[in-house]
């Protein structure tokens, strides 16, 4: 693909790209959204959500993000399959390199999100096997079976409710003492009787012939172990951000995630960030909409200052 100028790319097609890019396309802006896997971002593997506005009995992840990917694409948003692998942000211009060629702009918003962060025990071998970071797309092939969970926050009992529908027993595992989910989703696992918590404790390995047999389980607190024989292992205990094409060109915080001020600008002028790329206090589908729009507003006004 040749060099191309645009006012505005926006690097992700999540809530946080999409929004951005109906905000860009209703202000007449030469928009470009690039999305290296599918559009809709996490929300699209997510159950069900129930606290998105306009939706009172609640709508699936899915249904969501699908919604948000044919209104952009009605207001004539113009979505790429394409993965930005560097940008040089040195000159007036920013020049992302995709892997299929180049593209220049005047304004960049970043809102590739996160990734769910790993055991790093050597369950990739199992990956696909047994190992799984989605309840969404992998709960089926589990039905009648028993299997192990780890994490404590919104996403680790979500999902681990959501296995019970499949799944004959689900021990849900976590490093402390209790959970970290908010109390309605809390008080929903508890009354679940297919689910048992093992406290204070992690998954220190998983081993079998082909796919997930067997859990080994430790406590962090007395030191021992034990072995759950189990058919998989489902994993949610954190999220890294996508940031890996972004090296040293923008200010980061401690874990990774892009700093923005209340306008999602960067620390380079004519960049911004927006969703759950981005330092902030919550990670919501109505969190990454607010910071695309607020975003493009910011790109808009730097444009029409910098001429």
């Amino acid at each position: 693909m040749s060099e191309t100028d645009y006012d505005l790319v926006v690097i992700g097609a999540g809530p946080a790209g999409l929004c951005a890019g109906m905000y860009a396309a209703r202000a007449k802006m030469n928009v470009l959204v690039l999305e290296k896997a599918a559009p809709g971002g996490q929300i699209i593997i997510t159950d069900w959500i129930e606290n998105y506005p306009g939706f009172p009995d609640g709508i699936s992840g899915f249904d969501l993000g699908d919604k948000m990917l044919n209104q952009a694409k009605n207001l004539g948003v113009n979505i790429k399959t394409a993965e930005v692998l560097s940008m040089d942000v040195s000159r007036e211009k920013k020049i992302l390199n995709l892997d299929d060629g180049s593209i220049s702009t005047k304004t960049i918003i970043i809102a590739t999100g996160a990734s769910p962060r790993k055991l790093n025990i050597g369950e990739e071998k199992f990956i696909g096997k047994g190992v799984s970071f989605c309840a969404t797309c992998d709960a089926p092939f589990f039905k009648g079976k028993t299997v192990v969970a780890v994490g404590g926050g919104d996403t680790a009992v979500q999902e681990s409710m959501y296995l019970t529908k499949f799944a004959e027993k689900v021990y849900l595992v976590h490093r402390r003492g209790e959970l970290r989910a908010t109390k309605i989703l809390r008080e929903r696992a508890f009354k679940n009787d297919k689910i048992e918590f093992i406290w204070d404790s992690v998954v220190s390995a998983m081993d079998g012939f082909f796919n997930v047999e067997n859990v080994k389980i430790k406590n962090v607190k007395s030191g021992e172990e034990k072995t759950i024989k189990a058919d998989g292992c489902f994993v949610w205990i954190g999220i890294i951000p996508n940031t890996g094409f972004v090296g040293d060109s923008l200010e980061l915080d401690d874990q990774g995630f892009i700093v923005t001020d209340h306008t999602m600008a960067t620390s380079v002028p004519g960049i911004f960030a927006a969703g759950d790329v981005r330092t902030t206090p919550l990670r919501q589908v109505t969190t990454a909409v607010s910071d695309g729009s607020v975003a493009v507003i910011s790109a808009e006004h730097f444009i029409e200052n910098n001429p």
